[in-house]
């Protein structure tokens, strides 16, 4: 069963792309159906991290908003967080989901019990990956996969519920 799913941020949660204005102000465009597919995720029991290699403010920020208490910013070697939340929450590399888009991640796939990529991934992150969802990074590719750990696991009906009289 999965506790922990820990997306990357650019290329997953966004489209990869970085719009930065003359004064070196960074934006990222996020996707709200992922956000409430997070929310749901979080809602069902399953924990949700960030390890991210970029140092955006707007990043911190939208966590906040999504409430998830594990954001780890500026890491380019992401395994050492990896194994504090993995330890810190006292979880199994099976227990653990990593969603990456390129060769940064693939370190935390190989250990990861249920690696993803998504279809605008590095060749050799597809390549190591156990599933690759059909949406894209930053158009839905979350929320696919949060809807897909909550079905596996019995809890998306439940989710859904609430919307429905």
């Amino acid at each position: 069963m999965i506790r922990l799913v820990i997306f990357d941020v650019d290329g997953v949660l966004t489209d990869g792309s970085i719009f930065l204005r003359d004064d070196g102000h960074e934006y990222k465009v996020f996707n709200a159906q992922d956000g409430h597919g997070i929310k749901m995720l979080q809602e069902s029991g399953v924990a949700v991290a960030i390890i991210t290699g970029g140092k955006s403010p707007v990043v911190k920020l939208r966590m906040e908003q999504l409430g998830i208490k594990y954001v780890y910013v500026g890491c380019h070697d992401k395994l050492p967080p990896y194994l504090d939340l993995k330890a810190g929450l006292g979880l199994t590399n099976s227990q653990i989901a990593y969603v990456g888009d390129d060769v940064i991640d693939l370190p935390v796939m190989q250990v990861a019990g249920l690696a993803i990529a998504v279809p605008n991934a590095n060749h050799l992150v597809k390549k190591h990956a156990h599933w690759q969802t059909q949406h894209s990074g930053g158009q839905g590719a979350v929320r696919e996969i949060c809807e897909f750990i909550m079905d596996a696991q019995g809890t998306l009906e439940g989710q859904l519920a609430q919307y429905l009289n």
